[in-house]
């Protein structure tokens, strides 16, 4: 299999700044969460990378433990670029986190700044990376000072090892905290992941989405189709291919309740309406809010990929739908 990108590859897509710093993210950005660890088909991992790069997709996101096996990931993708796609390196922006557990021992998990430079050291040499684009700490340590978790992530910076700082899965309050000591010390940190969807406000509600703001920070949203459930995959019961079916880790057959069908039975005709699908819909619901820099979406094959991109034709909402759609879920 050989690759070569397609000329056209950027008119299609749109681009934002990560907040006030002059990095850009495309619209959608492909999450490698699922579908690229050693119980996936390789040579639909690689069609998936290809569809996505060939349509403007530039960033590409993993952390340490993302599989199965942890590591496996990184590895994969790292065998794609690097038999495919290096030639095209400088156009791209690979992310990775650490934060989770990884190995055995005290040293393999938190924020503690021997497992975070250690972890990144390991991503780097699955990947056969001589840095990563943004370097995510993947979740809030209570057990490390706040200060340590950061002096590390700066570090990091300064060693070369990741041009950007990002946070994952922090609150409004504690992102502040963050910001104020990566200021301090001049580190580039630009971006927030966070989970958000039609169906999960949380970021409205534990102050990360004003925060971002406030601080001029970017804001990337992960499991915003959460994991599937807004998309007609799950209007007429359970696939047997479906993510619940094949994998089960994070979501649960009982997760698809009566009342969660009627919720996007009812979502569904919205969007229908708009002439969009489920999908598109609940991506565009996200993305008419300026301070969301881009959108992750996981595939199981590149025809997912293709019609997610399509949301961008329709980023308007009148009062009315939005209205309707929170009627509905809230």
């Amino acid at each position: 299999m050989k690759y070569s990108a397609k000329e056209n590859r950027y008119d299609s897509q749109i681009y934002r700044k990560c907040g006030d710093s002059g990095l850009k993210l495309p619209a959608i950005s492909l999450g490698l969460w699922h579908n690229f660890g050693d119980n996936s088909n390789f040579e639909n991992m690689c069609r998936m990378c290809f569809t996505a790069f060939d349509h403007g997709i530039t960033h590409f996101d993993l952390a340490n433990n993302y599989g199965p096996a942890p590591g496996s990931a990184e590895r994969n993708f790292g065998k794609i670029l690097n038999e495919h796609m290096r030639a095209y390196r400088d156009e791209l922006i690979i992310s990775t986190k650490a934060g989770y557990n990884m190995w055995q021992g005290p040293y393999g998990d938190n924020g503690n700044r021997k497992y975070l430079i250690a972890s990144l050291d390991q991503s780097l040499k699955r990947m056969g990376l001589e840095y990563v684009d943004i370097f995510y700490h993947h979740r809030p340590d209570p057990d490390t000072p706040l200060y340590e978790t950061m002096w590390a992530l700066n570090d990091i910076v300064k060693s070369g090892k990741a041009l950007y700082i990002g946070l994952s899965n922090y609150e409004g309050t504690k992102m502040k905290e963050a910001a104020k000591i990566l200021n301090e010390l001049h580190c580039p940190f630009v971006i927030n992941q966070n989970r958000y969807s039609i169906l999960d406000r949380t970021v409205e509600k534990n102050g990360i989405l004003d925060a971002a703001i406030s601080e001029k920070k970017g804001m990337i949203i992960f499991s915003p189709l959460a994991q599937g459930l807004l998309s007609n995959r799950y209007l007429n019961g359970i696939p047997t291919d479906s993510r619940i079916m094949t994998d089960g880790r994070f979501l649960k057959e009982a997760s698809v309740s009566a009342e969660l069908i009627y919720k996007t039975e009812k979502l569904n005709e919205i969007a229908k309406n708009r002439n969009q699908t489920l999908a598109q819909m609940s991506l565009a619901w996200l993305y008419r809010r300026q301070e969301i820099t881009s959108v992750l979406i996981g595939a199981s094959k590149p025809e997912q990929i293709i019609e997610n991109l399509n949301m961008t034709k329709n980023l308007s909402f009148s009062e009315e739908e939005l209205q309707k759609i929170d009627k509905i879920v809230i």
